[in-house]
């Protein structure tokens, strides 16, 4: 997937641990590790939030895009 979650980066940089952001964020420690491990279809804005809020960031510090091959980043499943 295109789209690279760099959750673990800013966890180190706050010293937190995974199950004190999903407490922090209201969600579960699995559904944490789904959206770190870059595993996750889709995340709603209002968790995105409070990701921000609770690590003091940007939403483009926790997401990025990278190319990747070819035909990768179009159409499949888009619709």
């Amino acid at each position: 997937m295109p789209i690279a979650v760099d959750i673990d980066v800013m966890l180190a940089r706050r010293k937190m641990s995974v199950g004190e952001l999903a407490d922090r964020v209201g969600i579960t420690p699995a559904n944490l590790a789904v959206l770190k491990n870059g595993r996750a279809k889709a995340v709603r804005f209002a968790t995105l939030a409070a990701l921000c809020e609770v690590l003091e960031c940007q939403p483009g510090d926790l997401l990025r895009w990278e190319a990747g091959e070819a035909g990768e980043a179009e159409g499949a499943g888009d619709g």
